[in-house]
């Protein structure tokens, strides 16, 4: 994984070194990161808006409000980076950070954020030798946050010593080497993951079925993801051609709603999360034929019922385990996604639309938006095997919190 398909998130402070944003901004849209900058005011006085938004390819934000009296959603932006990237950081936006000084749109949004912080400290030596200074760095260092320390060299005073902001390509490659690295494997380490995966198909006789066009691409990609990550993987899959190449993943085949209803009930108990990625036949033949049925009549009446809904099942014996849906719909998809999380008791829904072109079955590609309660999250198109990386990093991030 490197930072191609990132949403990087650049704050930048009043420093002199803010110039160098540029660079920076350049290497990350060059290896395929979005990248948004936002600006404390101060920030404006050593870079224009113009020229950081020609490279960005996005608008610059300083401020709460829009000229047209428009709302910059500082919720919006922190929900939506993967990253965020405080360079160059001042001593003054230091201090507010770690104190919850919030007076301006950085502040708001970095507060605002659950993905990584990075700061790249920027002030004269004897400011970044400040005990002050060395307790904040900590204190964003006791938060989690990943501090990229400032070099030593020349500095605007005219003195030589350390408070250089580290130059945009050791910023630039300390934030893929995060991403490259699986700095999460260990949150899935011993847990137990079940994932339902493809279609189900409900017999009308011995050689016809209902069912849809599910491959269990998707499912597969999950099962293979989460044990590289350390999982023990329980892979309950409907008819599927796809095949699973690490030996780890306990593969189980099932044909109907109602073979998966209870083969999932089996380990459900034992579980510690639950990702229900099949395409679950909602309608069965009420009685299947036991001969196959001959086309002696111009029409054929097949009276159907509802199977059992599986994943509402799990959601209402759900005690510990994290819940994970998918919804593919073609209209209302965020209203239909949003009301299936809420009545099915899920903990997140993925949501893929079949408007979207490389999107839904058989496709070796997938376009998502990820909900919970209170978060949404958009993914650009991606193969599956990425599209699971991503809903795995979101599960992750959820049970950190």
């Amino acid at each position: 994984m490197s930072v191609s398909g990132k949403k990087v998130l650049i704050a930048v402070s009043g420093g002199i070194a803010a110039y160098k944003i540029h660079f920076l901004i350049r290497d990350f849209v060059k290896k395929g990161a979005e990248v948004q900058v936002i600006m404390t005011p101060d920030a404006e006085h050593f870079v224009t808006k113009l020229s950081l938004s020609t490279l960005s390819k996005k608008p610059v934000y300083s401020d709460f409000y829009g000229d047209n009296g428009s709302w910059n959603s500082h919720v919006e932006m922190a929900l939506w980076a993967d990253a965020i990237v405080v360079a160059p950081c001042t001593a003054n936006t230091l201090s507010k950070m770690v104190h919850g000084m919030c007076d301006n749109l950085v502040i708001a949004t970095y507060m605002s954020a659950k993905c990584p912080v990075f700061i790249a400290p920027a002030m004269d030596l004897d400011m970044y030798a400040h005990p002050s200074t060395k307790k904040n760095l900590e204190l964003a260092e006791s938060f989690g946050h990943i501090i990229i320390p400032a070099e030593s060299g020349e500095l605007a005073s005219g003195l030589i010593g350390q408070g250089r902001m580290a130059e945009p390509e050791t910023i630039f490659n300390t934030i893929e080497s995060y991403f490259s690295t699986d700095v999460h494997t260990e949150i899935l380490k011993g847990k137990t993951v079940l994932i339902t995966a493809g279609p189900t198909y409900e017999a009308i006789d011995p050689v016809r079925f209902i069912g849809n066009h599910s491959s269990g691409k998707m499912g597969f990609s999950l099962a293979e993801e989460a044990s590289k990550r350390g999982a023990k993987v329980i892979l309950i899959s409907g008819p599927s051609s796809q095949t699973i190449h690490d030996k780890n993943v306990e593969l189980h085949k099932v044909t109907s709603a109602k073979e998966m209803l209870a083969k999932v009930f089996e380990f459900y108990d034992g579980i510690d999360i639950g990702i229900a990625s099949a395409a679950v036949a909602d309608y069965a033949p009420k009685e299947a034929a036991k001969e196959k049925i001959k086309k002696n009549d111009e029409n054929l009446i097949i009276e159907l019922v509802k199977n059992p809904d599986i994943l509402k099942t799990m959601g209402e014996k759900k005690t510990h385990q994290f819940l994970v849906g998918f919804a593919l719909e073609t209209q209302n998809e965020e209203e239909n996604a949003k009301g299936k999380l809420e009545k099915k008791n899920l903990d997140m829904i993925v949501l893929n639309s079949l408007r979207d072109e490389g999107a839904g079955f058989k496709n070796d590609t997938n376009k998502i938006k990820i909900f919970t309660r209170t978060e949404k999250k958009e993914f650009n198109l991606k193969s599956k095997d990425e599209v699971a990386k991503d809903i795995l990093d979101f599960v992750e991030s959820q049970l950190l919190k």
